[in-house]
């Protein structure tokens, strides 16, 4: 029975390997790139170079239309630019939504974006999907409920 239960062993370690034997964590895989478009595209918003970065989000979107990051700060960018084309700015956060229904930053934006336009029952309809994706109140909720509430505010 020690016999059998020896020749078990060999033939599990001959076959998992010599990691597994020695307990050494298998390789870590590669770190993440840098995405240079989003990473860009940020220091011009930080910068409020609007149009420098709807540029970049433009040429990212073209030759990756999957990406809801660059749809969503495409939509961010546009409407922060000094005369917004909001029919743009809605597609975009559409695209990112559909994208990744769960983007909260995308749900927090468009918020905002139907409060420019007066529409306060959707940007309403964006927090209720934020208070739902946040486990605990997240910085989008946040954001957008001090939005509606300064928008109502000047409502009254």
């Amino acid at each position: 029975m020690l016999r059998q239960l020896i020749g078990a062993l060999v033939l599990v370690l001959a076959v998992t390997g010599p990691s597994v034997a020695a307990d050494t964590p298998a390789k870590s895989p590669p770190a993440a790139e840098v995405d240079t478009d989003l990473a860009t595209a940020r220091a011009r918003i930080d910068a409020s170079d609007w149009k420098g970065a709807t540029d970049v989000l433009q040429k990212a979107v073209a030759r990756d239309p999957g990406n809801a990051d660059y749809h969503n700060l495409l939509a961010y960018a546009i409407r922060k630019g000094p005369s917004p084309n909001m029919d743009l700015v809605f597609k975009h956060y559409g695209e990112a939504l559909r994208i990744n229904p769960k983007h909260r930053d995308a749900h927090e934006y468009i918020g905002e974006a139907y409060l420019m336009v007066g529409n306060v029952g959707k940007a309403k309809e964006h927090l209720a999907a934020l208070d739902k994706l946040c486990f605990l109140p997240c910085g989008q909720f946040r954001d957008l409920k001090r939005e509606i509430e300064k928008y109502e505010a000047t409502k009254k």
